[in-house]
């Protein structure tokens, strides 16, 4: 374990603070238990090992315990420690009343990547993170696009945007998909607040609650999340190297009554999140074969689409936007602020889509909708793409070379943003501990659609270069692993 002096810097507990040292410590903990970094039934750490990881008396660690004990956060088993509290139990029903039928199962600490995204300008790259460090994008760029966008605002600025998104922009981005082979007219085209919302668009139009939804696995853990938040029954298809497993996938779709067949499949076709591979033209073919036969809606989550060649098989180039839907945006390659992001829909959905879009936001904000217009009319962003695509190949190179120095392999071909990492223990275990020491890691659970025990964990190559990171993994495998 590591003592205190080793951890960061804005982890150690400061005698200085306004604070006790006994709220700062029951403080840490209680974020932990609330972000589902400590699960329930997980154990504390022993008052003695507490006290020497932060360099503080057993006192003051059996106060910070007693603390939570009041909260409800955790319990105290005789002769054994402290444990974080399980979910109250939810009351009996009412005579004649049936119990409500159970929740899908949401993955335990999917909000807390989402939440690790806010950080304070500054702070340590987090590699369990998915966005691209600060100092890669171009501010300047940004900035220069929104002045002349003001310069040329009207009293359009004064009234909403258009309810498909500005025109300009649609054109623009009908343009940019020539580039994947997608073929689709501006009028095709929504736009709306970044890829997430695109997503939960098309889910809101094409879906009921109660529906089938086939999805990756792994796959993207706040997807799973979300659909289950919306009442959704997901079924993970198992995803290899050139695709998703078709034989699974033809299984899961025909062992369902007529009705409950599955309505839609969600998928990643290229830099696949979290493995990096990307969908082989002979899978893209097979898959559209599945989907016509079955009837089959699909959305093609086309995230990453900046920082891979774009020559690599898209299904709605191959499906001509007949079946399938596809998503994409922004915030990977300029910047998570701005929140724009785009459907591109059979000609059939379009006024659907607009009215689901119109429901959740009214219409989309019509200044960095034309400030995206103008980066991507005039050409700066291309060679912004360009810029970060060689950065990335660099650090990926980096970021393997310290994993595998540092007792690491790779699940999976090193591609893309993402590696699918294996580490030799439990990764949900070792995120605590690596929690405790500042640094966030992505452990491979979240990317399944139901729980369960894995060795893998997934790294951002952009936020990994930083050898103490992985100094301190290597520690924290270490001491999870049982003595020889």
């Amino acid at each position: 374990m590591l003592d205190a002096a080793a951890l960061p810097a804005a982890l150690r507990l400061s005698r200085q603070a306004d604070s006790t040292l006994t709220d700062q410590l029951a403080a840490r903990f209680a974020e932990r238990i609330r972000q589902r970094l400590l699960a329930p039934g997980a154990r504390l750490p022993s008052v003695r090992e507490c006290a020497r990881r932060h360099e503080v008396s057993p006192t003051t660690v059996v106060a910070a315990y007693d603390q939570l004990l009041a909260q409800g956060l955790v319990e105290a088993r005789a002769q054994r420690g402290f444990y974080v509290r399980g979910p109250l139990a939810e009351a009996a029903p009412e005579p004649g009343r049936s119990a409500p039928a159970p929740r899908s199962p949401v993955p335990i600490s999917a909000t807390t990547l989402i939440r690790g995204m806010f950080q304070p300008p500054g702070a340590q790259p987090m590699p369990g993170l998915g966005t691209l460090p600060a100092e890669w994008l171009d501010q300047p760029l940004l900035a220069s696009a929104m002045r002349k966008v003001s310069a040329q605002l009207g009293r359009s600025a004064l009234q909403y945007g258009e309810p498909a998104g500005e025109q300009r922009l649609r054109r623009a981005l009908a343009s940019r998909l020539i580039e994947h082979g997608i073929s689709a007219s501006p009028e095709q085209i929504v736009t709306t607040v970044g890829a997430t919302h695109a997503l939960d668009i098309v889910t809101r139009t094409l879906c009921k609650p109660g529906d089938t939804v086939l999805v990756d696995e792994p796959g993207w853990s706040v997807e799973y999340a979300r659909l289950a938040a919306l009442g959704m029954r997901v079924l993970p298809v198992p995803r290899g190297p050139d695709g998703p497993d078709l034989a699974t996938m033809q299984r899961l779709i025909e062992a369902q009554p007529l009705a409950a067949r599955p309505r839609l499949y969600v998928t990643v076709s290229v830099l696949h999140n979290p493995t990096g591979a990307s969908l082989s033209l002979q899978s893209a073919h097979k898959v559209l074969q599945l989907a016509q036969a079955h009837d089959l809606a699909i959305v093609e989550d086309d995230t990453y689409a900046h920082l891979a060649p774009s020559h690599l098989p898209r299904l709605a180039a191959l499906d001509a936007l007949d079946r399938t839907l596809y998503v994409s945006g922004f915030s990977k390659i300029l910047t998570p602020s701005w929140r724009v992001g785009y459907i591109a829909a059979p000609a059939r959905l379009v006024d659907r889509l607009i009215d689901t879009k119109l429901l959740s936001t009214l219409t989309t904000p019509s200044m960095t909708e034309l400030a995206l217009a103008h980066c991507l009319e005039q050409g700066p962003l291309r060679r912004h793409a360009e810029r970060v695509q060689r950065l990335l190949d660099a650090a990926r190179g980096r970021s393997v070379e310290l994993a595998r120095a540092h007792g690491c392999r790779f699940a999976a071909e090193p591609r893309g943003l993402f590696g699918w990492v294996d580490t030799g223990v439990d990764t949900e275990r070792l995120a605590q501990v690596m929690h405790d020491d500042g640094w966030l890691i992505a452990p491979g659970a979240l990317f399944h659609a139901t729980h369960r025990p894995t060795n893998l964990m997934r790294i951002n190559f952009a936020t990994t270069q930083d050898a103490r990171f992985w100094q301190a993994l290597q520690r924290a495998r270490d001491s999870l692993r049982p003595l020889s």
